[in-house]
């Protein structure tokens, strides 16, 4: 028996139905009938000399060669994907895919992402506003801005300065309450986001900051996005903890105050990312600077604030 390695197509086709057992299923992700994929796995059967799968009436089942066969596969097409996109990547090119959450996009980068374009009319952005786990292979992504605590050793990183929270409201709002104290009868608006944070940053841990007895049994509105509750805060519906980023926009076009001078200081910060490399290239390098620049230019608010770090309280 030869070590020669049966044809490509062959070996896909295999891969695509020993990950889905069905024949029909691996031929529409393959974009081919299920006849002509039929012939590529009996080559490569021919080729082995041996069955790699066993056909039932509406379904297959690996053989034990085909059981031994499917995870190198997976494994080797999944390589030859990643490096297929790793030297797309190292080509010069003017379009940038931006991966951010939802909060950030909308309250962050959609307001302010035009005078970047304006600057740089040859790049092509294009946003993923999502919060899912981030994979650069599997989301063909060239860029992600995410808010942790850990660091991304595997990628290049540039952390900005730590963030922080307090109660934003309309102004009309604060007038009622317009102190401190006066929030533990206030409607608070709660950022389940945040909650994925070792060191709680939320509602009870703000009262603590600030030594007044957090009134337990407060209710109040959840929301699992952050400008959903920052949103709610500018109708009117209630007080939200809101982060220096996500507010700013409405607190300096007047829509929300921030009348207390008291903020939490989170141990986590958003980070901007790329593959290791691709940070040379002129359009990422580009949109690097441009975000390090836009976070610094409300840096400013922080020392109007006492600001108390969570992992204090």
């Amino acid at each position: 028996m030869t070590d020669r390695l049966p044809p490509l197509t062959a070996l896909r086709a295999f891969e695509a139905a020993a990950r889905h057992l069905s024949f029909a299923k691996a031929a529409s992700e393959l974009n081919v009938t299920p006849a002509a994929l039929s012939f590529q796995i009996k080559s490569l059967e021919d080729h082995l000399g041996h069955p790699l799968f066993v056909r039932l009436n509406r379904a297959v089942e690996l053989t034990t060669a085909g059981k031994a066969l499917a995870p190198g596969a997976s494994e080797g097409f999944n390589a030859l994907t990643a490096a297929w996109r790793s030297a797309r990547n190292t080509l010069s090119k003017n379009t940038l895919t931006i991966s951010a959450g939802p909060a950030l996009t909308a309250k962050w980068l959609a307001p302010r992402i035009f005078d970047f374009a304006r600057a740089h009319p040859d790049i092509e952005l294009r946003f993923s506003a999502t919060l899912r786990r981030l994979d650069f292979d599997r989301d063909d992504v060239d860029v992600a801005i995410r808010f942790a605590q850990e660091e991304f050793k595997s990628l290049y990183s540039v952390p900005v300065r730590n963030d922080w929270l307090t109660p934003v409201m309309t102004p009309k709002l604060a007038e009622v309450y317009s102190t401190p104290e006066s929030l533990i009868d206030a409607p608070l608006l709660y950022d389940d986001s945040l909650d994925f944070l070792e060191d709680a940053c939320d509602w009870p841990a703000w009262f603590r900051a600030a030594r007044i007895p957090y009134p337990e049994g407060k209710r109040g509105a959840h929301f699992s996005n952050a400008d959903h509750a920052i949103d709610a805060a500018v109708a009117g519906v209630g007080v939200a903890l809101g982060r220096r980023p996500i507010i700013m926009k409405d607190v300096m076009e007047g829509r929300l105050v921030m009348p207390f001078k008291l903020a939490l200081e989170m141990n986590a910060r958003f980070y901007f990312l790329c593959r290791k490399g691709a940070e040379t290239t002129p359009a990422i390098a580009a949109l690097r600077d441009w975000f390090i620049a836009e976070i610094e230019k409300t840096a400013h608010f922080s020392d109007e604030f006492e600001i108390v770090p969570v992992s204090t309280l």
